[in-house]
């Protein structure tokens, strides 16, 4: 027998695919919707999962001996930009309610890469993809960067991260706050 609400058809069923499920991806499927209104529901649910869901991002960047983002740093393969797009990159969870900006370090000394998993986290914030690629060090060296972050929604650009009293070498980055990716329906 179908719900309805009112004369519309509601959805029955709502079911995850746990045969493709993994920490980053799941597969859901809703059924019946009343003709036509597969795609409204689709539509709404995509631009709710893309732009209204908290997160926590990467703000602002000061890196030892960068000064701005354009310049480059001994025995780091990469330059300051490169390190700035690999950092927009890193992806949080954030536990609790505290929106104030977070300072987290990343420190190593070491010759290889540095990848997200080096970041020193503080009580509340976990890196979700400890794998990220942040530069590479071709000799032993000490790499030293302190992150500024915090909880938001959607995307900000690094004009609006930036601050009116931003000392010299703090380096704002665009931040994707949004957990969610890429949403198909």
């Amino acid at each position: 027998m179908p719900i309805r609400y009112g004369r519309f058809e509601m959805p029955k069923t709502l079911v995850k695919d746990e045969s493709t499920a993994t920490d980053t991806y799941a597969k859901f499927s809703a059924e019946p919707f009343e003709a036509g209104y597969g795609h409204t529901v689709g539509n709404s649910l995509r631009r709710v999962l893309l732009s209204s869901l908290e997160g926590a991002s990467i703000t602002a960047v000061r890196i030892t001996g960068a000064q701005h983002e354009f310049a480059t740093l001994p025995s780091v393969v990469e330059d300051v930009t490169d390190i700035v797009l690999n950092l927009k990159k890193v992806r949080f969870k954030a536990d609790g309610q505290d929106h104030e900006p977070k300072k987290l370090s990343l420190v190593t000394n070491k010759e290889g890469e540095v990848t997200a998993g080096d970041i020193q986290t503080i009580q509340g914030f976990e890196v979700l993809n400890p794998k990220q690629l942040i530069c590479t060090l071709d000799r032993k060296h000490k790499f030293d960067a302190e992150l500024d972050v915090r909880v938001g929604r959607g995307f900000a650009t690094a004009e609006e991260n930036k601050r009116a009293d931003q000392p010299i070498g703090l380096i704002p980055i665009d931040s994707i706050f949004s957990p969610v990716t890429r949403v198909k329906y």
